[in-house]
């Protein structure tokens, strides 16, 4: 029988000795999750691809909107997200509320955000716009 630690070592010699942020680790690193040019921080086109995605698997109904009972708590201000009183988000809006709270999380004005940035609460706020 292969242990779970045996497997463990595989898979971290196939990554060049390190494991990827999910194997052995419940806490996933989300700069290395999203960094598709690997620099270490991630800019605001990183965060609108994942964005985008997850609104287009959250809108169940395929109605290019997704409505509260889809946001799943993601966003629980949907009012003040919400410009024109429908009650739904279309993609635009809901990634006009993406780019708001990455510039909550940005306060060095940089352009990108990095791990401590990313942990800070309106970092986390805005990662639940991502999963």
């Amino acid at each position: 029988m292969i242990s779970r630690r045996s497997i463990l070592f595989a898979v971290a010699t196939l990554f060049g000795g390190s494991l990827p942020a999910v194997a052995g680790s419940r806490r996933v690193n989300p700069v290395r999750v999203y960094d598709t040019d690997n620099d270490g921080t991630l800019d605001l086109g990183e965060v609108k691809k994942p964005a985008s995605a997850l609104f287009t698997r959250l809108d169940r109904d395929h109605d290019g909107t997704v409505d509260r009972r889809e946001l799943a708590g993601r966003l629980r201000e949907l009012a003040a997200a919400d410009p024109d009183n429908d009650g739904t988000l279309t993609e635009d809006q809901y990634l006009a509320v993406v780019e708001q709270r990455f510039n909550a999380a940005n306060p060095d004005k940089d352009g990108t955000l990095d791990a401590k940035e990313l942990n800070s609460g309106a970092g986390r706020a805005l990662l639940r716009l991502l999963r």
